[in-house]
């Protein structure tokens, strides 16, 4: 008897979208939690499965695990289905990398700033900040920057061959390219660009779209 997978996370998530994009990929059949890390009284179950009470959480049987890039490394080797991570040492490195520059640097300027305060916000009545906007597009440049160079050099992000740093940069890329300035911006950077171009047309990149919630 195949044990349950339960995925909790919250719709809107980026980190939990990578998680349902790997598994996804895999092709793995899995329930759903809704968890909203921003409401108040997170319950004392989560809690004890996530001790900081973010998101997601992934449930194997009795097995949990937090942290998003811990979760896709284990969907990888817990599943079968194609391999989402490469076995040459130089395509490995290139993984690792992309997720840290993402979570690093990338996350915060191009979700909770550009994309939060350009068309989240609005979504819900909430109220934008243009400056908000302006800091997190500069910040940005040097992620989209650091990422077309790994993008050019074709060990990951080739758009050949789908990987960890792909299933974890994507949602990224689609928030940020739902503001005006997100898509300008990617546009200078070719490499990067034609990766998305490709990546967004990905089954499990358009199955996994939260859409917008409405105020």
């Amino acid at each position: 008897m195949r044990k349950p997978v339960v995925l909790r996370g919250y719709q809107f998530s980026a980190y939990t979208r990578i998680v349902r994009i790997a598994m996804h990929e895999k092709g793995i059949s899995f329930r759903t939690e809704e968890i909203d890390p921003f409401a108040s009284g997170i319950s004392e179950d989560y809690l004890r499965r996530h001790p900081f009470g973010r998101v997601p959480v992934l449930s194997h049987g009795a097995f949990d695990v937090y942290e998003t890039a811990a979760i896709t490394r284990y969907i990888d080797a817990a599943f079968e289905g194609p391999r989402l991570m490469p076995l040459d040492s130089a395509s490995v490195a290139r993984v690792v990398q992309v997720i840290s520059i993402v979570d690093s640097y990338g996350y915060y300027p191009m979700v909770r700033q550009v994309f939060a305060h350009r068309v989240f916000r609005p979504a819900i009545g909430d109220e934008t900040d243009e400056a908000e906007i302006g800091k997190g597009l500069e910040a940005s440049l040097p992620v989209l920057g650091a990422l077309d160079t790994l993008a050019s050099e074709g060990h990951v992000l080739n758009g050949r061959t789908l990987t960890l740093a792909d299933c974890h940069l994507a949602p990224m890329m689609a928030y940020f390219v739902q503001a005006a300035e997100g898509r300008a911006a990617l546009a200078e950077y070719s490499a990067l660009h034609d990766w998305w171009a490709n990546a967004s047309e990905r089954r499990s990149t358009k199955e996994t779209d939260p859409g917008l919630p409405s105020a």
